[in-house]
Formats: structure tokens, C-alpha cells, sequence
């Protein structure tokens, strides 16, 4: 008998219309079987989906991994969802090291009750992400916890990429005084979707959220500029927590000016309202990139010409710290003065990712 049949005549399939998700379905029994070959492995089209283990090739080069989770409040959102996010955003760590990004595997916890056409609809979105980004789900896991002791979703990915071996890995130890920073696009967008869409604002325009693999990006970077320092992609804590980072780290101080700093003008109005600094929001489709002087113009228009990097610009310089100050980052102001940049203090929009 055909595995398909086997399947088949285990039980009537699941309702994807109206069912929801019960303990049973996280047992490890028929209601598990059938969840993961009805959702996933018939989405994906996929066997090995139907396991937790795969065998892989390993390429040549040294290996890059990372691992995350994601818990965004709402589940489904203006130009992504949590199934693409989980993706993105976990491409995007690999592809910061300057990796290229190989394998996922991904992870669910499911919360009792949740309905079976969310969970297919995400399934389909991450199938969608992998036709989009080339990067396939290699393995997965599915575990279900009783009703309130979830939030509908969350997801856990892991990511495994390949650092050729002519590539340097990046580094913080590689910036230095005069080192340029540039952004590959405008800031904020995803932070301020995810707030929208979630408190139900009604703006005059729909804010999308950035969310995106950058994988493409930053391997045509590398390829083209042998100056580049460093990548990092401003997630939590948006650019200024990413730079206070750098900063921290290095033992440099970083000067800004707000006029280079891209923002879409919707974006803008709708932090003024709010009262919100669009420079500590998330992104979840945007990097931070340093690199040397010398190469930052040749960066720059190596950026604009790739769909993620139209609007890249030079944001900034890094510096050498004052003695006796701590390192810090700092913005000059449209009319001319300077204030410090801080860290977000607190959690301003938790559930962001």
C-alpha cells in the first residue's frame, strides 16, 4: 500500500474550514499523524516533513547557524504574516554574517482551540516565503498546549548557512574612526504596522510592514565591496538600539544626522501623532551596514540597484569616543544642534516579532 493510501485510511480528513486544534493533535497519535500530512507535508508537498530528522549535504565552507523565535501579536498583519516573518527573519540572521543561507527547520506550539485554516494559511504563507526566497524548510516539529496557556502561534525556526571560503567573516573588531553607515531603505515600517493593526488606527494610507529576506542584498554587497565592516539588521530596539549596540561594543562613538536618515512621509505623521520615535521601532526588512570610507559611494549605488536597496542612504560616520565619556551615539539635529541617541527604555510595542 502507497504511503498516501496509508495515510488515507487512517480516519475522515480534517474539517480546514471550521475545525480547530484539540490536545489530541499534539499526542503524538492518528490525530497527529493526520495534522502534520493533511497541513504541512501536503502544503509543502514534502515527505520528510512528516519527520523531525533529515540528512542534508554539507557544502564547503564554514558552517553559520542561528536560531529564534517568534511570538508577533497580531498573528496576521499588512504585508506579512508570522509563517513569512519566522523566515525573514531568521534568512536575515544568517545573512548578516555574511552567510548564504541553506536550510530552516521550524517549530510550532499551537495553542488548543486554534482554528486549522489560520494554521493552513500560515502554512501556506511559509510556502510561498521558501518559492520566494529559494531557502527551503527542511524539518519540522509540531507540539500543542491546553487552551490559555498560548497565544494561538508561536514559532521557533533555525537556520543553517554556509560562509564561503574566500569570504572574511564580518566583525565589530573590523570598525573603525571613519567608517561609514549606511541603511538599505526607510525605517519604522514595521513597527508602526504591527501598532496600527493591532489597535485598529485608521490611517488615511495602509502602512505595510518591511518585513523581507535580505539574503539577495547583502550577498551582492559582499560580492561587490571588499570594504565592508560589519551588518546587522535593526530589529528590536529599531536603529538606535542597533547602533547603541555597535557602539557599546567597539568602544566608538557613532554621529548621525536626522536629515540622511530615510523616512516614509506616512511614517513620520503617524509617529508625530503618536508620540513615538520611529528611530527605536522594528524592522523587519532593513540592515545597518559599515564599511570603510573609501567604498561607501561604491556601496551605496551597488545598493540602489537591487529591489531592497532602492532607497539606501549614508546615515552616518563612526568616531572616535571622547576620553572619560562612554561611548555613544549621537544625532545632529535639523537645526543644527546634537542630542544622544538612547537605548529604548522599557518595552514600547512588545510582541513585535
Amino acid at each position: 500500500m502507497s504511503l498516501e493510501k496509508s495515510i488515507r485510511s487512517i480516519g475522515p480528513r480534517l474539517n480546514l474550514e471550521t475545525g480547530l486544534i484539540d490536545m489530541t493533535h499534539g499526542s503524538g497519535g492518528k490525530n497527529s499523524y493526520q495534522l502534520v500530512k493533511e497541513i504541512f507535508s501536503d502544503v509543502f508537498g514534502s515527505a520528510h516533513l512528516m519527520d523531525k530528522n533529515n540528512y542534508l549535504k554539507a557544502p564547503v565552507g564554514d558552517l553559520v547557524m542561528t536560531t529564534d523565535s517568534f511570538v508577533v501579536s497580531p498573528l496576521f498583519f499588512p504585508g506579512g504574516d508570522i509563517g513569512s516573518l519566522s523566515m525573514h527573519g531568521t534568512i536575515n540572521d544568517l545573512a548578516m554574517c555574511g552567510a548564504q543561507p541553506l536550510y530552516l527547520t521550524i517549530s510550532f506550539i499551537i495553542e488548543e482551540g486554534f482554528p486549522l485554516k489560520d494554521l493552513l494559511r500560515i502554512s501556506k504563507s511559509l510556502k510561498k516565503t521558501q518559492e520566494d526566497t529559494g531557502i527551503k524548510i527542511q524539518s519540522g516539529d509540531t507540539k500543542v498546549v491546553e487552551r490559555g496557556k498560548g497565544d494561538g502561534v508561536f514559532i521557533t525556526t533555525t537556520g543553517v548557512g554556509i560562509l564561503p571560503p574566500s569570504r572574511q567573516p564580518l566583525s565589530l573588531q573590523a570598525i573603525k574612526p571613519k567608517d561609514v553607515i549606511l541603511v538599505n531603505g526607510p525605517l519604522g515600517d514595521h513597527g508602526i504596522a504591527i501598532l496600527a493593526h493591532r489597535a485598529h488606527l485608521d490611517f488615511e494610507t495602509q502602512i505595510q510592514s518591511d518585513s523581507a529576506a535580505l539574503h539577495t542584498l547583502t550577498e551582492q554587497m559582499l560580492t561587490k565591496c571588499s570594504g565592508l565592516r560589519y551588518l546587522q539588521d535593526p530589529t528590536r530596539g529599531g536603529l538606535s538600539g542597533c547602533l547603541n549596540e555597535i557602539s557599546y561594543a567597539t568602544g566608538l562613538s557613532i554621529e548621525l544626522d536626522s536629515k540622511k536618515i530615510p523616512l516614509r512621509t506616512d511614517v513620520r505623521a503617524a509617529c508625530e501623532l503618536l508620540g513615538i520615535d520611529p528611530l527605536v521601532l522594528a524592522n523587519e526588512g532593513k540592515l545597518v551596514a559599515i564599511c570603510s570610507a573609501d567604498c561607501a559611494e561604491d556601496l551605496l549605488r551597488e545598493m540602489k540597484t537591487h529591489s531592497l536597496g532602492q532607497n539606501a542612504a549614508i546615515i552616518g560616520t563612526v568616531v572616535e569616543s571622547v576620553e572619560s565619556q562612554t561611548p555613544r551615539v549621537t544625532l545632529r539635529t535639523p537645526y543644527g544642534g546634537q542630542k544622544i541617541l538612547n537605548w529604548l527604555s522599557g518595552d514600547q510595542l512588545p510582541r513585535i516579532c
